[in-house]
């Protein structure tokens, strides 16, 4: 596996503006990190040493075992969470809405028009895990969404066509299906891969796994795979997904979406 580094906080990002800025080092002089580099940085394959080398079952096995290890938030605390693992970088005081990509003040937080809720991309009645603590509360799929577009969306599958969604351009819908507007189509199937290899059937939550079709009901199962490939092709991780993706192992959960940090393992296990 190829070793590269993976930013660990917002702060990073700051810092790597300012090295880029820096005058260049001279070829004779060999480059060194500066400790804050260093110390705001993760060394990729310390962290996923277990898949070096691994494609196919073998791989998804191995990321299952690495991201399992992880604490967990309450339904109640994800509100909190949310604040700051989708804090709009330009503004403090609100967050970035999934669907709308809208800002919208973190204390708008609600059921009313208007407002924004907590939806579970891998929407929770597919297998029909509720808000149960686990995959019910896990902040690698939830984000916040509008509560008018959030109703739209329901519990469909994912995948191309459909009308235009009200108040969200950009998002499409039909009987069975919604498709995200293009901007976080890759943050979509990422997340709904990710809980296809955290969630294997073990710890008293059903085998969640995609498939390549919609209408997939209560069955622990959302598609379409295919589509989601291209979507994540289509879309890779932005530094907002990146840092969502550090918030929630640092300060949170202690655990990393793989397929943001290495989105070359989604055709690599599908």
């Amino acid at each position: 596996m190829t070793t590269r580094w993976i930013t660990a906080t917002a702060t990073a990002f700051a810092a790597a503006a300012v090295l880029s800025a820096a005058p260049p080092t001279p070829a004779a002089t060999p480059a060194r990190a500066t400790p804050a580099a260093a110390a705001s940085t993760v060394l990729d394959d310390s962290y996923y040493a277990g898949a070096e080398g691994k494609t196919g079952p073998a791989l998804k096995s191995a990321l299952h075992t690495i991201i399992s290890v992880q604490s967990k938030v309450t339904y109640a605390q994800v509100w909190d969470a949310l604040d700051h693992t989708d804090q709009d970088p330009a503004n403090a005081s609100d967050v970035i809405e999934l669907y709308t990509g809208r800002s919208i003040p973190k204390t708008s937080q609600g059921g009313s028009t208007g407002d924004w809720n907590r939806e579970h991309v891998w929407a929770k009645s597919h297998g029909d895990f509720g808000t149960a603590t686990g995959p019910g509360t896990d902040l690698h799929h939830l984000r916040p969404a509008d509560v008018a577009v959030n109703g739209i969306r329901g519990n469909k599958d994912f995948d191309n066509g459909g009308t235009a969604v009200a108040g969200a351009p950009g998002n499409y819908t039909d009987s069975d299906s919604f498709e995200p507007r293009d901007a976080v189509k890759g943050d979509v199937a990422r997340m709904i891969l990710y809980m296809a290899v955290r969630y294997d059937g073990g710890d008293g939550f059903p085998d969640l796994e995609p498939d390549d079709k919609v209408n997939n009901g209560s069955a622990p199962a959302i598609g379409r795979i295919s589509v989601l490939k291209q979507w994540s092709d289509q879309d890779p991780p932005d530094a907002f997904e990146k840092n969502r993706n550090d918030v929630i192992y640092n300060d949170y959960q202690h655990n990393r979406n793989p397929f943001i940090d290495h989105p070359e393992w989604v055709d690599a296990i599908w």
